[in-house]
């Protein structure tokens, strides 16, 4: 081979973070680069690889309440079946929406991922049902499992993110003012309600709930019969079209009037069902007594959730909150069904 030819021959090279840095500057104006971004609580060297938002990304994969979620429930509370969709499937899914969403718009993938990755860690077992009964705990307002996200990585296991990552993970749900102060951000709100409507009718369509002729005439009309995950996209092209013509990260209006009228039926079809009340009932019965008997006994709560500046019913619920499904069974019954005894 000649010298030449050795010299153009494509090979492995080293991208570092400059490098990265620099490719950023090519994205949408509207987008967030991470040499923009207003930076960590804590300041620390820069790695020599990985741009600020691919470190907080990579932190939360690696995080213990990352994990905990492939064992928390979704809609179904500790599903015995296979398929059921639990909160990392939800989290998985709602991460490739979005960075689709993210690609198209010429935004930032990177904080994209590193937002939807960490905008469940904050979730309690039982899904919602355990978010409010916490909520009981509350004087004033309610406990968001958004809030504990942001407490989880800056308190309980610190990881030291970025502000745009936490702001994500602060604002990912409809119900938090301000709204998310990025449009990766944004992104990912969409992307989390786009994903858990879809899977959610599809757990619910395999219990045998409802079946697709149920399916409101309003929604239908616009988004077309419902086969497997045909909506979905049908629902990213509704932002991405809308976001083009708009300047801004939005949705279709039709589409997004036909996603509230599939929310109201979802609510009142399956997350709100009888037999939902019931069983959201005994989970909010678990949580209380976990909570009071761990507020009897702190010496029970783990070192882990110990913070000497907050009073015990706080590392009580930093505790619950933290737990899996099945955890939080097992140690009720351990604390309160033991075995030998009728």
């Amino acid at each position: 081979m000649s010298s030449t030819a050795e010299q153009t021959r494509p090979g492995v090279r080293r991208v570092t973070r400059a490098m990265r840095e620099e490719r950023e500057a090519l994205l949408s104006p509207l987008a967030t680069r991470s040499v923009e971004s207003r930076g960590r609580e804590r300041d620390e060297l820069p790695d020599p690889l990985r741009t600020v938002f691919e470190v907080d990304r990579d932190r939360i994969a690696h995080s213990k309440a990352f994990r905990r979620l492939k064992h928390k429930t979704q809609v179904f509370i500790n599903p015995e079946g296979d398929h059921f969709v639990t909160r990392m499937s939800h989290t998985l899914q709602v991460t490739q929406i979005a960075r689709a969403i993210a690609r198209a718009l010429d935004l930032n993938e990177d904080l994209t991922e590193a937002i939807c990755l960490g905008h469940d860690c904050g979730h309690t077992p039982f899904g919602h049902t355990g978010e409010a009964a916490l909520s009981e705990y509350v004087e004033h307002g309610e406990w968001l499992h958004s809030e504990q996200g942001v407490r989880i990585f800056r308190l309980l296991e610190p990881k030291n993110l970025s502000w745009e990552v936490l702001d994500g993970i602060r604002a990912h749900t409809w119900r938090v003012d301000p709204p998310p102060h990025t449009p990766e951000g944004w992104v990912c709100r969409f992307a989390d309600r786009i994903a858990y409507l879809n899977h959610d009718l599809l757990d619910a369509v395999r219990a045998g709930l409802v079946t697709h002729k149920d399916l409101p005439g309003e929604v239908t009309a616009v988004l077309g019969d419902f086969v497997d995950d045909s909506w979905i996209g049908r629902m990213i092209d509704a932002v991405i079209d809308e976001s083009i013509a708009r300047g801004r990260v939005l949705m279709r209006a039709d589409v997004l009037q036909a996603m509230r009228v599939f929310r109201d039926f979802m609510f009142e079809r399956v997350y709100l069902r009888p037999e939902s009340r019931a069983q959201a009932e005994r989970a909010r019965v678990v949580i209380h007594q976990l909570v009071e008997h761990l507020c009897s006994n702190p010496d029970q709560i783990p070192d882990s959730y110990r913070r000497d500046d907050d009073p015990v019913q706080l590392q009580a619920i930093d505790f619950v909150a933290g737990m899996t499904d099945r955890y939080a069974l097992n140690l009720h019954d351990r604390w309160f069904r033991p075995r030998g005894l009728v």
